[in-house]
């Protein structure tokens, strides 16, 4: 029988684990708080997968009009040369004479 423990100490045992139980439930709802769920989760990764797939079509749409602008460029600039080459042969021509 000396080795049962008494109701005092019965007592205390029961409100330490009472107590290690309460910060343990206290650490883990700490936890839990930080913890985005499921659902939130899925529409911000499908928010994201939108977003990202509009700035990918937005990148294209913008490439195919640099594109097209250089093109532009590059005709007037030839088209200009092509007109401006033979009023310029023929003023140096006539400077010479």
């Amino acid at each position: 029988m000396s080795d049962e423990p008494t109701n005092g100490e019965l007592g205390r045992l029961i409100e330490s684990l009472r107590t290690d139980m309460r910060e343990d439930l206290g650490q883990l709802n700490a936890r839990l708080d930080r913890v985005v769920p499921m659902d939130v989760y899925t529409i911000e990764k499908t928010a994201l997968s939108e977003r990202v797939s509009t700035l990918e079509t937005q990148r294209e749409k913008d490439a195919d009009r640099i594109t097209g602008t250089r093109r532009w460029v590059i005709g007037t600039v030839i088209t200009v040369l092509a007109v401006l080459l033979p009023y310029l042969g023929t003023l140096v021509k006539g400077a010479a004479a």
